[in-house]
């Protein structure tokens, strides 16, 4: 055993028994308990960073902690390999993106096993595999046959440079991301799948408080995400009626306006109506009104989704046109918002400014009328001034609105439907949309589909899968390549008529790829199915850990596509994970600046410094390296501290880390700092400490391993049992404190607190450090009993460190391999004390202890107290004249 601790030798000897057993092998087997654990899969940026190794310890110690306590435990991992930093990489670097992705995986894959991970590598999937994609094709074609999955237009973000569609977070200020273009709004077909079909069963399975919620451990702000996700609304849809003809000379919409809303008790209140710019109505006023048309094509280069059109600004125009308020026939004048979204309901809103916040902000940037229509006891109401109750629908009753005056919300609800007649009905609506799956770009899942011009979009069939993507195309922002990949097209048919025909160039979303990606581990290289019986074993997970990030889409995605393949028949379970954890983020500096063409440069923490005031507050940033054509002393800006990410160029390599102080420590910090679910910034000097903390166990164990305790040891491991052991009292107190921390750290263990759990090792190491009273054999089985009690507990967080020490001291021996060790049980008998020590009082003062037999009684406690010398030295001679005892505790004596 090597002297000093050099965490590069041990931890290269313990991959390499590991790899040799191939020790993380997971098989199904019936006569243990599962548990499924695992990590949402990351992309192959290039690196991992100090977030990914904080995610893969906390699995990793789950992992290890069950598997020792007998559970046949799977941690498996994969790739979430498709996607558009690929294509942006290949643009730069001029390589195809599946080599970047390849490469970048292979490395990723090295950082992993570096960091000593128990993961079964034989369950490993990449979902840029045609092995794992076919199958996204192939679900895609059954829920094609279902009618889940459908063709439409949808409205998308058009970059005329670039020749391609672009997610909403590359509009920055309404131009393209890359090429600074304007972008446009544009309808072209695409793929949708009807989540909306499930929208009952996920807000039931989720909602708090419905006795039909089975996620119960997920967390509650998690859950209410995905409720407000969700968005099941019941309120009423009526029409606006009005007698504008199109050009044919028909009214538009049958002469009818909808709308829907939740306040149907403010119908009174309405002063104004505004649609989205698509809507027909817009359409109608702007074929005469050019400033209106100009106006509707500023909107396209606005956003798409809800959350966008929230934050931005609000503007609108007025149609010159009216429509009819349908209980009191007044005329209403229709406006065109750029807040209105077309896809949304039926693309137009009831404006009702004294009770609603956006209409309210709209009414007095446009000089629109406000009526107060709804009132609450106590309050005055006031048109310029915003205030909350003026929305709040629970203490509020209607006034101002004739018939309806004096009701509550629900009672006037009831009566605006009963008044609308057949202009209107109550109904349920959700802010959940379809699931649009087209993406018009390259590097992703194939839709299976050709394009024939007799029939048009017709399946590929299913012995013709997969639909394999061409992996030589290097994207060069002219558009999707596989327009122009000849050997993608080459030679397809028509399966219905024979004839020449094209393939379907869009390719799916990637969150498909990671909708499914854990059913798949279960059965990694099953070509006939999709998943068969090891998801019957392993199914439902037991714990998924990812980033709050993704509480809501993938999750919700991933809920779905289970309901869909449960549906199916494919799988035999509701929800895809019993409990959830969310890890907190990992925090580092962030550090940036405008490049001439707008768009943002970050920096890498290691080439700045910071610009500090005379306090020491950070101020700014400068370059203290050149980056680029930046020469050193650039002033830069300083963002703060924000989550680590690749993107941001802020993230902590591991790699530096590891070399310079193995991955032991690296787990150890990322563990220790802060607790799982909460945020942790990035601390080198922390780091630091818990290498210090190693090295202090790893010298103990040279300490103990010199000495001659061979027998000590198996009484300790457990050769015979440690009631025949005589224990002196120094034993007798460390073993009652390292088995009253193992009692802590059992709890801690169970509620996923891992920093708790670090905490408690130190004590322990603290206690056997301390421990001098070498003077027989029962001392000595206690200090190696403790021993052996930390390093199980500090395996799941340092498994090099603890593996290699409890085989270098004969642990093995006796339990076997540390892996598969059984957890340590806390001995009642350690936890039982011979004697109590109480604090002493006097006249309310504390003055000291004394040390009591632990079944002590009132008289011997009062004996025990008037006897110490603490109490004379108090007293001073005075006479006792009360004592109050406190039992466990302390006791008092007045004088």
């Amino acid at each position: 055993m090597q002297d000093k601790y050099t965490p590069q030798d041990v931890e290269r000897a313990a991959h390499a028994h590991w790899t040799a057993t191939d020790a993380y092998r997971v098989t199904e087997d019936e006569n243990k308990k599962k548990f499924y654990a695992c990590s949402m899969l990351p992309y192959p940026s290039g690196k991992l960073h100090m977030g990914h190794v904080r995610n893969y310890t906390i699995n990793d110690m789950l992992t290890r902690h069950l598997r020792m306590k007998g559970h046949n435990v799977l941690m498996p991992m994969g790739w979430d390999a498709f996607g558009l930093p690929a294509e942006n990489a290949a643009l730069k670097n001029k390589v195809p993106p599946a080599k970047w992705t390849y490469e970048n995986i292979a490395y990723m894959k090295k950082q992993m096993q570096a960091m000593g991970l128990a993961i079964d590598w034989s369950r490993e999937v990449a979902t840029c595999s045609p092995e794992y994609y076919k199958w996204n094709q192939w679900l895609f074609l059954k829920m094609l046959e279902k009618g889940i999955a459908y063709r439409k237009t949808q409205v998308v973000n058009w970059d005329p440079v670039d020749q391609t569609v672009l997610a909403n977070e590359q509009v920055i200020d309404g131009r393209g991301w890359r090429t600074g273009a304007l972008v446009e709004k544009r309808e072209i077909p695409g793929y949708y799948l009807k989540i909306t079909d499930y929208a009952q069963e996920l807000l039931d399975h989720v909602q708090m408080g419905n006795e039909k919620a089975t996620l119960t451990g997920w967390p509650d702000k998690v859950r209410l995400m995905q409720e407000n996700w969700i968005g099941k609304s019941e309120g009423v849809r009526f029409a606006f009626t009005h007698d504008i003809q199109g050009g044919d000379g028909k009214l538009i919409g049958d002469g009818r306006m909808y709308v829907f809303t939740t306040r149907a008790d403010t119908i009174m209140g309405v002063t104004f109506c505004a649609v989205a710019p698509e809507h027909p109505l817009a359409a109608h006023a702007a074929a005469g009104n050019p400033q209106l048309a100009a106006f509707i094509e500023e909107c396209k280069t606005g956003g798409t989704t809800e959350a966008e059109l929230a934050t931005q600004e609000k503007k609108g125009m007025p149609t010159g046109l009216q429509v009819t308020h349908p209980l009191t026939g007044a005329k209403v004048d229709v406006w065109v918002g750029n807040y209105v979204l077309m896809s949304y309901g039926d693309g137009a809103v009831m404006g009702v400014p004294a009770h609603d916040e956006r209409d309210f902000a709209f009414a007095l940037k446009y000089q629109l009328p406000i009526k107060q229509v709804v009132a609450v006891e106590g309050e005055t109401y006031s048109t310029t001034q915003w205030a909350d109750w003026y929305g709040d629908k629970q203490r509020g009753v209607c006034v101002n609105s004739g018939v309806l005056d004096g009701l509550a919300y629900k009672a006037a609800v009831d009566k605006v439907a009963e008044l609308l007649g057949p202009l209107g009905e109550k109904k349920t609506t959700w802010r959940l949309r379809d699931w649009g799956v087209s993406r018009q770009r390259y590097w992703g899942t194939p839709i299976p589909i050709i394009h024939c011009d007799e029939h048009g979009a017709v399946p590929v069939p299913e012995k013709d899968l997969p639909v394999v993507l061409p992996e030589d195309c290097v994207p060069d922002g002219s558009g999707n390549p596989l327009h122009k990949h000849e050997g993608f097209h080459a030679g397809v048919t028509c399966p219905i008529c024979g004839k020449a025909a094209k393939r379907e160039t869009d390719t799916m979303d990637t969150f498909v790829d990671s909708s499914w990606y854990f059913m798949r581990y279960c059965d990694p290289t099953n070509a006939e199915k999709m998943v068969a019986e090891g998801a019957d074993y392993w199914m439902p997970m037991d714990q998924y850990i990812g980033g709050i990030e993704h509480a809501i889409l993938h999750l919700l995605y991933a809920r779905f596509w289970t309901k869909v393949m449960r549906d199916l028949g494919l799988v035999k379970v509701d929800e895809p994970f019993t409990k959830l954890l969310t890890q907190g983020m990992v925090l580092n500096h962030i550090y940036s600046r405008r490049t001439d063409k707008g768009a943002k440069e970050y920096f890498w923490p290691h080439d700045v410094e910071h610009v500090l005031d005379e306090g020491g507050k950070i101020v700014g940033a400068k370059l203290k390296n050149a980056v680029g054509d930046l020469p050193v002393g650039t002033p830069i800006d300083y963002e703060g501290v924000g989550t680590m990410s690749k993107s941001k160029n802020n993230g902590v390599d591991p790699q530096d880390l590891i070399e310079k102080y193995g991955a032991d420590t690296a787990r150890l910090y990322t563990m220790f700092t802060a607790p799982p679910e909460a945020t942790l910034e990035w601390n080198d000097s922390a780091v630091e400490g818990s290498y210090r903390f190693l090295r202090r166990v790893w010298n103990l164990g040279v300490k103990l391993g010199q000495a001659d305790w061979t027998a000590a040891a198996q009484s300790a491991a457990g050769a015979k049992s440690l009631a025949d052991v005589a224990f002196g009292k120094a034993a007798k107190a460390l073993r009652l404190e390292i088995h009253t921390v193992l009692k802590q750290v059992d709890y801690d263990y169970q509620r996923m607190q891992y920093n708790t759990v670090v905490s408690g090792t130190m004590k322990m190491l603290n206690a056997l450090e301390d421990f001098k009273q070498f003077d027989d054999a029962g001392a000595q089985v206690a200090v190696i009993e403790g021993f052996g009690i930390l390093l199980r507990v500090l395996y799941p967080a340092t498994p090099h460190i603890a593996h290699a020490l409890w085989t270098e001291l004969g642990y093995a021996g006796t339990l076997g391999e540390l892996l598969d060790a059984p957890w340590p049980q806390v001995d009642p008998g350690a936890l039982a004390q011979d004697e109590i020590e109480l604090v002493l009082q006097v006249n309310g003062k504390h003055r000291g202890s004394v040390l009591v037999p632990a079944g002590a009684d009132r008289a011997t406690i009062e004996a025990a107290a008037l006897a110490s010398e603490a109490f004379a030295k108090a007293a001073n001679g005075a006479p006792p004249k009360k004592v109050v005892v406190v039992p466990g505790r302390l006791v008092n004596v007045v004088v």
